[in-house]
């Protein structure tokens, strides 16, 4: 009877937005049981920050963020990814319960071939997260306040990317490249390293942490804008998981925007770029990823730029790197930086979408 009232395309983009929907309820109606968890057993930093990632001073970072980094807790991305598999297992589960039930059985997204891999790249890479923000809070680990050293996390993070470039070229046999405006190209053997520099790309791009909403904002534009390309290249699945990862993210958003309740912290930016790499491949969109995270770029290319000025230069280019901490030293606010780059976003997320589908 529904498949009479609904053609084909109506349903997905139903279940789709319903999922989205649904991710969003869940995660705003127990963030507030996270919260007051996080703020009973202090999860925060018990010091902020002084040095910056290759062990120098960090003066202005530390003016600018010393107050909030001991006072707001870590831990927020836990929201987010524990939503994801609770709606991802429920509809699953209730397709189960009730086999044959047309809605049941299109509410379950989960599938060999769209789903089960991001989605366990979600988990590892976000339990690998959860552990930094651990030693973080307690002050252990390789940094002075706390944390996996920088060499630490690189490792972790290639053989997070080894083991999906592996999985992909071998497992999967995707040994193609989508070219936009020429068409697939076969890349071969170096499928493997483009997919590690890929991940390590992403997870670079997860410095844009560290003001009230703007993370959030930005992953949640990136993830709608694959959702759309999944949905136009008739992946279904991936695109109802995209966007249920995007309904989790505006619930976190909610409570991260302006004064932040909580931060997004390791367990959400590893797990959020890691993800982000292994859509962009399933969706064979690779290539327009640095149009759709041009802030990830951008973020990931000053502090680049700031390490390298340092060392050959012996001098500093931005008074505060990444990009955001240098226009918040050169006293843009908080919410005006976070405002400009959604919008900034958005426009990249459209033409990376347009781009992708016309080629």
């Amino acid at each position: 009877m529904v498949s009479q009232i609904f053609n084909p395309i109506e349903v997905q983009i139903i279940k789709i937005f319903a999922l989205c929907a649904s991710s969003l309820l869940i995660a705003f109606l127990w963030a507030p049981s996270l919260i007051k968890f996080l703020y009973r057993y202090q999860l925060w930093r018990k010091s902020a920050r002084t040095k910056t990632i290759d062990g120098k001073p960090a003066p202005i970072f530390y003016g600018l963020h010393k107050e909030r980094e001991v006072s707001v807790p870590r831990l927020g991305g836990v929201l987010v990814w524990v939503t994801v598999i609770l709606v991802a297992f429920f509809f699953a589960w209730l397709n189960k319960l009730f086999p044959g039930h047309f809605w049941f059985q299109k509410l379950d997204f989960l599938s060999r071939d769209q789903t089960w891999l991001p989605l366990i790249t979600l988990l590892a890479a976000s339990l690998l997260g959860l552990g930094d923000d651990v030693l973080q809070i307690f002050g252990k680990g390789g940094y002075k306040a706390g944390g996996l050293s920088f060499t630490r996390r690189f490792i972790v993070v290639f053989l997070i990317g080894l083991i999906g470039a592996l999985w992909f070229y071998g497992k999967l046999e995707f040994q193609t490249l989508h070219v936009p405006f020429v068409g697939d190209v076969a890349v071969g053997f170096l499928y493997i390293p483009l997919f590690i520099l890929t991940v390590l790309a992403c997870w670079s791009g997860g410095v844009i942490d560290g003001i009230d909403g703007l993370a959030g904002g930005v992953f949640g534009i990136i993830f709608m804008a694959f959702g759309i390309i999944s949905l136009a290249g008739a992946q279904y699945n991936l695109a109802a998981f995209c966007m249920v990862l995007a309904g989790a993210i505006m619930a976190f958003l909610w409570y991260n925007i302006p004064p932040a309740k909580f931060y997004m912290g390791e367990t959400g930016m590893i797990g959020l770029t890691a993800t982000l790499a292994v859509v962009a491949f399933l969706t064979n969109s690779v290539l327009v990823l640095p149009i759709i995270g041009g802030l990830l770029v951008l973020e990931a290319g000053s502090v680049i730029v700031q390490l390298l000025a340092k060392r050959l230069l012996k001098r500093k280019i931005f008074l505060c790197a990444p990009f955001h901490h240098h226009l918040e030293a050169k006293g843009w606010l908080p919410q005006q930086i976070t405002m400009r780059f959604w919008l900034i976003n958005i426009v990249l997320a459209i033409a990376g979408i347009a781009i992708r589908l016309m080629g």
